[in-house]
């Protein structure tokens, strides 16, 4: 059983406060917005990162997300320039679990995207990347993370669905591709088909 999937007691503090989630790593981030009022966070994106492409563990991806990464220290990224996006979470190769915006508002992950004739699924989603590519696979510690964090999410936000980038944006992005197991998550979960993409 890792940190993240403990259980707290009860004379613990909760495992959410303001949209924080109690076992991740907090580093805010700029980027992010409120949700338009009176909306529900129904709908969880999930996505793959690396920074550079194919590279893993070297900090970059937290950079990116707060607006401090260093543009010139990697000629890819020159491609990226400027770019002021975030996402709810982020969990590395090992597991290890970041938290960037609170659950409650808006990050800039998704971008134009739509979801069962929903447009604009920033406004209702929670973004979580795992590091890795969309043409790679991912790691069982990565899986067991993802699991637990969803887990507290539904248990915390009305959330009925997962989906990837890919199916948001179909034909604009591909990640987390091919290389990441939805059966695997849905064994973890324990949750009905009907909350996870249709199998390609």
């Amino acid at each position: 059983m890792t940190a993240h999937e403990r259980v707290p007691p009860a004379t613990s503090q909760p495992l959410w406060q303001a949209g924080w989630y109690r076992f991740a790593r907090h580093l805010a981030s700029p980027n992010h917005g409120p949700r338009p009022t009176g909306t529900e966070v129904s709908l969880v994106v999930i996505h793959a990162i690396s920074l550079p492409p194919g590279e893993f563990g070297g900090g970059h991806v937290q950079q990116l997300f707060t607006n401090q990464l260093d543009w010139d220290a990697h000629p890819y990224f020159q491609s990226i320039r400027g770019l002021e996006v975030s996402a709810h979470f982020f969990i590395g190769r090992t597991g290890e679990l970041w938290q960037f915006v609170s659950a409650d508002a808006r990050a800039w992950h998704a971008g134009v995207s739509s979801f069962r004739g929903q447009d604009n699924c920033n406004d209702y989603s929670i973004g979580i990347e795992l590091e890795g590519r969309d043409d790679g696979p991912f790691e069982p510690a990565q899986y067991d993370t993802l699991a637990s964090v969803c887990a507290a999410i539904t248990a915390a936000y009305p959330v009925r669905d997962l989906t990837g980038h890919e199916h948001v944006a179909p034909g604009r992005k591909h990640d987390p591709g091919p290389g990441f197991e939805w059966p695997a998550l849905q064994r973890a979960l324990g949750w009905p088909d009907r909350c996870f993409p249709e199998p390609a």
